[in-house]
């Protein structure tokens, strides 16, 4: 999949102009007000009316037929209702429920809860498998680790890729977080002010970034870690 250009405007003002590829998982990474959010949003078409949007794309599926791409928010105690048991917030039948709660490696039992009564880590698996019941072709995240301590930030992250494996959809990691994105992703790009600064390989741009801006984002969260030859 090829974003070949996804430009945003508002009042004529260009907050956005990028291009990059979806080999298989991609992180768009960079720090606030970068533009990461909006591109997710335009991918998502959640744009505000104000802004205008030029989007092209080379996909073997359609983007926006509500159908082939699924959406994991970042806080999934505001993506859920609190007075509404689990169960009922999906919108398939039950065994294909309790299938897609094993997948997510949660006990079916957690269906009849309401989401209050879960910790983060459970909810996270909770709208993850909401997601899946769209059996997407491409699975946007929207960082989805954020809000969770180190333990279940690293379940989270390999039970991505366990499902990517089992039912081979493309992903989009949208995050700050360049320990996750690396930990998840196989490419990476970033963004800034609303431009591509540097994509390529995971593993390369760590080891070789070719922008201060990109070294500036390593630095800061890999300032304790050796990287992986």
């Amino acid at each position: 999949m090829k974003i070949e250009r996804l430009k945003i405007e508002h009042h004529h003002r260009v907050l956005v102009d990028i291009a990059f590829r979806i080999e298989r998982s991609l992180a768009l990474v960079g720090q606030s007000g970068s533009g990461k959010s909006l591109t997710l949003k335009a991918l998502l078409n959640m744009l505000p009316q104000e802004m205008t949007l030029q989007l092209d794309i080379a996909s073997d599926f359609e983007l926006h037929n509500g159908k082939s791409v699924a959406y994991v928010p970042q806080n999934p105690f505001t993506a859920l209702s609190p007075l509404t048991t689990i169960a009922k917030q999906f919108f398939v039948d039950e065994a294909v429920m309790t299938q897609l709660m094993q997948r997510v490696d949660l006990d079916a039992s957690l269906l009849q809860r309401y989401p209050p009564e879960l910790s983060g880590g459970q909810l996270q698996r909770v709208v993850l498998a909401m997601a899946l019941s769209f059996t997407p072709k491409l699975l946007m995240l929207d960082e989805p680790t954020t809000a969770l301590d180190p333990e279940t930030r690293l379940l989270i992250i390999d039970l991505l890729k366990k499902l990517q494996e089992e039912l081979d959809f493309k992903m989009l990691f949208v995050t700050h977080d360049m320990n996750s994105a690396e930990a998840l992703c196989e490419e990476i790009c970033i963004i800034k002010e609303g431009k591509v600064i540097e994509a390529g390989r995971m593993k390369e741009v760590v080891l070789r970034p070719q922008s201060e801006y990109t070294q500036q984002l390593i630095e800061a969260n890999f300032s304790h870690r050796n990287f992986r030859e």
